[in-house]
């Protein structure tokens, strides 16, 4: 079953913190032990597994993703906007799914990881799909 979490996000790129949907999803499934995927199912956005715990790192991350793809008029797919040709070209760079074991009815993330959607063409309604495997 797979469960999808609206929301919305304020900021034209962004990192926003998803980690407490994921966990609540995960925990309604009552599953023990297996995999949780998050997916989104965006071509302008994508997830990432990242520290959260200093803001700071969220601007790092946001300021070297637009120096390595500038929004700018010369992209040659401009159907929308120049921002979205950028956040196809970024999507590449991050990918649109993370996996994170389930241990104990919990995800196994490290001591400072997060469970992060990159915004990379907002503010929008986006969404993303969790779903659990059980482990047999």
């Amino acid at each position: 079953m797979i469960q999808r979490v609206p929301f919305e996000t304020a900021k034209s790129t962004e990192l926003v913190n998803v980690t407490d949907f994921v966990r609540q999803v995960v925990k309604d499934s009552g599953v023990q032990e297996g995999l949780c995927i998050v997916y989104s199912p965006h071509t302008t956005a994508g997830m990432t597994l990242n520290s959260s715990s200093d803001p700071a790192t969220a601007e790092d991350i946001l300021a070297e993703f637009d120096h390595l793809v500038p929004v700018r008029a010369t992209h040659r797919h401009t159907l929308d906007t120049p921002a979205d040709a950028a956040g196809h070209v970024k999507l590449v760079l991050v990918g649109n799914a993370v996996h994170v074991p389930i241990q104990g009815g919990e995800l196994l993330l490290g001591k400072s990881q997060s469970v992060l959607f990159f915004e990379f063409d907002g503010p929008r309604d986006r969404e993303i799909q969790v779903q659990i495997l059980r482990q047999t």
